[in-house]
């Protein structure tokens, strides 16, 4: 379970020791992209993704650094409204995940796109229950779908990254209807790109940003904070 003061306090040689963070992120290369994909829309428009990969800290810090992506929201997703709070999911017995929702316009990035990004730099797929530090079921890696061409979507991809074995182990990545998201507390909107300096943000997911801008640099953005 992750706790404040561990990632508040401890110096970056022994965060980075402790962690169990990929520090080596951005050496990776990117997965091959969704065999199955939507086209690009004709028109602007507004569409939304939920992902899940761990700590939601990390995850919004690398959708919001997406170019076609127009806002991105921390919340928790896969249990009730009465227990969507921060001090009841890490209790991990509310059945949420730390989730982000992503808006995007479909014309200029497709869900295939997203699910790339996702599967590459946002945390690891193959990890049942927990991303480097962080351990329990509210860190587990899903997708909530909120409709068949997004189950559709998100399941074809996997199975085409299983089938080429691109991952050491298999993919363990929840696909499954969203049924609800609850916007998480104000303090963690944004939270790494307010406290770059954080130890876990420094260890943990910046190299995710680094990683973003080097497989991805079609893709990336520059990202200030909302307006």
């Amino acid at each position: 379970m992750r706790t404040s003061l561990f990632r508040s306090l401890l110096p970056f040689a022994i965060a980075a020791a402790l962690t169990g963070c990929n520090v080596n992120a951005a050496t990776r290369t990117p997965i091959p992209p969704a065999a199955s994909d939507a086209a690009l829309a004709k028109t602007s428009g507004k569409q939304t993704a939920v992902f899940a990969g761990g700590c939601f800290w990390g995850t919004q810090a690398v959708f919001e650094r997406v170019k076609g992506v127009l806002k991105t929201t921390t919340g928790y997703s896969g249990g009730s409204a009465s227990t969507a709070t921060y001090d009841q999911v890490t209790t991990e017995t509310t059945g949420h995940a730390e989730s982000v929702q992503v808006v995007y316009d479909p014309s200029k990035i497709t869900y295939g796109e997203l699910l790339r990004i996702f599967f590459s730099v946002a945390h690891d797929p193959t990890e049942l229950n927990r991303q480097g530090p962080d351990v329990g079921t509210s860190y587990r890696s899903a997708i909530f779908y909120a409709n068949d061409e997004q189950k559709r979507l998100a399941t074809a991809y996997i199975q085409q990254l299983d089938q080429a074995h691109i991952f050491p182990r298999p993919i363990v990545t929840q696909v499954v209807p969203l049924k609800g998201f609850y916007r998480a507390e104000d303090y963690h909107q944004d939270y790494a790109l307010h406290n770059p300096n954080n130890p876990y943000i420094f260890v943990c997911d910046r190299p995710k940003i680094e990683a973003l801008k080097q497989q991805f640099p079609d893709l990336f953005v520059d990202y200030k904070g909302s307006k």
